[in-house]
């Protein structure tokens, strides 16, 4: 018999998010934060920087101390078993990252631009990295079959 989902655990994960942002909000309402200063390009750097953190958070052996309590062997109570699910997850990391960063842009300019902006270049990074070794790969297979 299926085990039902921790919706409880599920409302209250999303309940936290909504919070946050209204409080960061509210926050950068009181702090006569701008949020409409933001460009295109901050947008780009913010998606970039969201992969990267994402993907770290959910996937990269750097950040196991943040997914193995959650995602251990042992029985889970619901929110255990609902954050678990949050943060190997890359898609849902991301909406957490994105908000998280868009949040400290706007509430924290300066640190929110440091962190978003290196986040980003890492992203950049990884896909330069995997273009590179695609490229390498092919061309070790082309220089193979020439010599065959």
């Amino acid at each position: 018999m299926p085990e039902t989902p921790p919706y409880g655990a599920y409302a209250a994960i999303m309940a936290t998010f909504a919070g946050g942002l209204a409080g960061a909000g509210l926050l950068a309402r009181a702090l006569d934060r701008d949020p409409y200063q933001h460009t295109t390009l901050d947008l780009a750097t913010l998606a970039l920087a969201t992969f990267k953190a994402a993907r770290t958070i959910a996937r990269d052996p750097v950040a196991s101390f943040i997914r193995e309590p959650l995602v251990d062997d042992e029985p889970r109570n619901g929110m255990q078993q609902a954050l678990g699910e949050l943060v190997t997850c890359t898609r849902c990391t991301g909406t957490w990252v994105a908000a998280g960063l868009g949040a400290t842009q706007i509430v924290t300019p300066r640190f929110g631009r440091l962190l978003t902006w290196t986040l980003g270049a890492a992203g950049v990074n990884d896909f330069l990295q995997a273009g590179f070794a695609a490229l390498a790969h092919k061309g070790n297979e082309l220089e193979h079959r020439a010599e065959g």
